[in-house]
């Protein structure tokens, strides 16, 4: 394609961010128009759209999976009891409240998707919130945080994550054990910035009431099944790429959201149709339109043109191009979804190593997975960029985007700025933290 196709293509690409970044139009508004333009003006076509959705289609049948066995699950009353029981753990302090707030959805978010889990736990953070009297947007900011940087403790904890290991054949087996530590990092350097970044909370202490009964079961053979579905469906997470005929993380979410449907059927705990409509549609079509505007960067060119670009630049020396793709994937990941983020920077990064001579030519189709060692790392500080740097915005992450509609729902507005706020000091201290655990691994102590 043309030089002008491409300048096109940027300036409806930086439109579309700056409209979003300013609050001038509703975001998922000003991604479909920017696809709309790309359309009109012919740069994305039937077969770019196709491409697209094929790359979109893994990370967000996981996130629709997810949210439907979230939607399920929150039926069942447990969070009503989780929440009675979180708040009497608190004692009435906000720093107790603010570290078990990250023990409690860390580990949530080792198997489901980090949007899955903002979904599932703002209801009980917001009533604990609200009864220790402090303010629920850094509550909730720092859910979708920990939740983003958590993701990162296994290979289908965070969507971009599972899109770029499934990208090198990298097993949930493999990925705990090159991966796990980095993400348990992510998420411990969070705690000595709380102090910081949410004083007032930190500070807070108050006498709370009498501790209330636990709210009953009223179906208690809803609740087991609901949660058998939800371990159906983190066994097969674990094991089920090792059964004869595997099965993939994405076709695992769909599995269990049809049989969560099932059982709210069956049940008649609440109508399916109603279950369907509180889906988050919104954050699904977001994310969508963003994947086909990264797809016209690969229609137009421009991609393969840095493939070539950061061969020249860096020749064979992985590790800068491993720490710069961090930090551009960071930066990147900060304004856009990280998703399609990740998607056009494994296009550009598997090209360069083509260019490189480190991989042969082969290793550009898709299902190549005999990668060197040596390669291991890039993809892995890629993981760190796309995942962390969606911390810093809150349109980097589609957690973000979930935490912020809530807060919207509660009746507060949460800025552009607001959010960054507290994202971007974390991302930074995040960075530090990665950054080292990527030169460890060129340069291994033991």
């Amino acid at each position: 394609m043309s030089d002008l196709q491409i300048y096109l293509t940027l300036s409806i690409f930086a439109l579309v961010v700056l409209a979003i970044a300013f609050d001038l139009i509703d975001m998922a508004v000003a991604a479909l128009l920017g696809v709309g333009m790309l359309l009109a003006l012919g740069i994305l076509g039937s077969s770019s759209l196709i491409a697209a959705m094929r790359t979109a289609g893994g990370p967000l049948s996981l996130l629709f999976g997810g949210m439907v066995v979230a939607r399920v699950l929150a039926r069942t009353g447990l969070f009503e009891r989780l929440g009675v029981m979180f708040l009497r753990a608190t004692g009435g302090s906000g720093k107790r409240f603010l570290l078990l707030l990250i023990l409690m959805v860390a580990p949530v978010c080792a198997l489901l998707p980090n949007a899955t889990t903002v979904i599932l736990l703002a209801p009980v953070i917001v009533r604990v919130a609200r009864a220790l009297k402090v303010d629920i947007v850094a509550p909730l900011v720092l859910t979708a945080i920990v939740s983003n940087s958590a993701g990162m403790l296994t290979l289908v904890g965070d969507p971009a994550t599972f899109l770029v290991g499934s990208s090198i054949g990298m097993s949930f087996v493999q990925y705990l054990q090159k991966v796990s530590l980095a993400g348990l990092l992510a998420v411990l350097v969070i705690i000595p910035l709380l102090p910081w970044l949410m004083p007032q909370i930190w500070r807070a202490q108050v006498d709370l009431p009498e501790p209330e009964p636990l709210p009953p079961i009223d179906k208690p053979w809803f609740v087991v099944m609901t949660l058998a579905v939800l371990a159906l469906m983190i066994a097969l997470f674990l094991f089920g790429e090792l059964l004869p005929r595997p099965i993939v993380p994405p076709a695992v979410a769909i599995i269990a959201a049809s049989l969560a449907l099932l059982v709210i059927f069956s049940s008649h705990v609440e109508p399916v149709d109603e279950l369907l409509r509180a889906i988050d549609w919104k954050t699904l079509l977001f994310l969508g339109a963003i994947f086909c505007l990264v797809e016209a960067f690969t229609a137009t060119g421009l991609l393969q043109g840095l493939s070539i670009k950061l061969e020249e630049w860096f020749g064979t020396n992985l590790l800068v191009v491993a720490l710069s793709l961090m930090v551009g994937i960071g930066l990147l990941s900060s304004l856009l979804a990280n998703i399609p983020v990740v998607a056009a920077s494994l296009i550009m990064t598997k090209g360069y190593l083509v260019a490189a001579g480190i991989v042969p030519e082969i290793a550009l189709a898709a299902t190549f997975s005999d990668w060197p060692g040596s390669t291991i790392p890039v993809f892995i500080a890629m993981m760190f960029g796309a995942t962390l740097g969606g911390n810093a915005t809150l349109i980097g992450a589609s957690a973000n985007i979930v935490a912020v509609g809530i807060c919207a729902s509660e009746g507060e507005r949460v800025s552009f700025a607001r959010f960054s706020r507290y994202g971007v000091p974390i991302t930074l201290a995040q960075f530090l933290v990665s950054g080292l655990y990527v030169w460890l691994m060129f340069h291994p102590i033991i």
